[in-house]
């Protein structure tokens, strides 16, 4: 443990050192977030590409520490398109339609070397509950990837709330990789981690700068490659639940988010206010108040996972059941399927 402490320590000190010079970078090429429509929090102008940092010291540190291998080799190249897509957008603002093809390119990248789901589990009915699927697994490791980058993208929406909570989840996952003995997504997530810590005094209430689609498909993208490399591929993971609860605030939150607007006949990639931070702010709130009530959640999500990683197969998707009802029945009492559409359409 005292090993993982220091690569973290050295994650963390490469980002907090490295983030002044991206704040003046941002200002530099003028990739700057202006407030100009109700989403938006903050009053005034604010640099954008925080995630770079992060990504520069998960790099540097994963290159120094790891031996490179195929699967890892995927996973950088994947993150660098990723990184590179998101600084494009905070520059240029891209539409839905390049951004999402450039996701599944990535994500056709981890498949190419080998980071892919090859089981899925079938609680109640296959004995431990895991079946192999061959080439099924090409077409669900898109689907996991593009969906959780869109939803950590989806939650960055106040000062440090997508950078913490990917901080809590790579910390989710490294107890997950412990148990099940997946060493390098270990690793992968211990980097990832100090990474985010050292970067999250810049972005916390009040922000010095954003981490950006730059910081947040970038994120994404690893959460969704070391979930499936460290516990979708794990032989003791309850390959549907654990990653599901672990990466959970997100993705309920895109999930609500996808139903809302269905419901409410909206494009599914038009922004709105309608999500669980805008709805905590809206009862009085305050910004850090809400992120810190946000960790709190993702934190006890989190903890969940590691209950389902110990537990038998079928506990530990009852558990996934009960907790998806309650996060149903708190979400229909906040109203999160009531519309609430912002006046500028673009992706949240």
């Amino acid at each position: 443990m005292l090993h993982y402490m220091i690569i973290f320590l050295v994650a963390a000190l490469f980002a907090f050192t490295l983030t002044p010079f991206i704040i003046k970078l941002a200002f530099l090429i003028k990739a700057v977030d202006i407030p100009n429509d109700e989403r938006r929090i903050h009053n005034k102008p604010m640099p954008r590409l925080g995630g770079l940092a992060v990504y520069i010291s998960f790099i540097l540190c994963t290159l120094f520490f790891l031996k490179l291998d195929k699967q890892l080799i995927g996973i950088i190249i994947g993150g660098t398109i990723m990184l590179l897509m998101g600084i494009m957008d905070d520059i240029y603002q891209l539409k839905a339609l390049p951004k999402l093809t450039i996701q599944i390119f990535a994500a056709v990248v981890l498949i190419i070397f080998g980071v892919t789901v090859k089981s899925v589990t079938i609680p109640f009915i296959v004995g431990d509950g895991s079946v192999g699927i061959n080439y099924i697994g090409i077409p669900l490791t898109i689907l996991w990837v593009v969906g959780i980058t869109n939803a950590i993208n989806f939650v960055d929406g106040l000062d440090g709330l997508a950078c913490g909570i990917s901080l809590i989840s790579a910390l989710t996952l490294f107890g997950v990789s412990i148990i099940s003995t997946r060493y390098m997504s270990v690793f992968l997530t211990v980097i990832l981690s100090g990474a985010c810590i050292g970067f999250l005094p810049y972005n916390f209430n009040p922000a010095k700068v954003f981490i950006g689609d730059t910081g947040s498909q970038f994120l994404g993208f690893m959460l969704a490659a070391i979930s499936i490399q460290g516990a979708i591929k794990s032989a003791t993971a309850v390959a549907v639940a654990v990653p599901v609860l672990a990466l959970g605030l997100p993705i309920y939150d895109t999930a609500f988010a996808i139903v809302r607007r269905k419901i409410n006949n909206r494009p599914i990639m038009e922004a709105d206010r309608g999500h669980l931070h805008h709805r905590l702010l809206d009862t009085g709130l305050s910004q850090k108040e809400v992120v810190l009530i946000m960790y709190g959640i993702s934190a006890i999500l989190g903890g969940t996972s590691i209950i389902a990683m110990v537990a038998s197969v079928k506990k530990s998707f009852a558990l996934l059941i009960a907790v998806c009802a309650v996060i149903i029945a708190i979400g229909m009492e906040m109203g999160l399927f009531d519309n609430r559409t912002s006046s500028k359409k673009q992706q949240v």
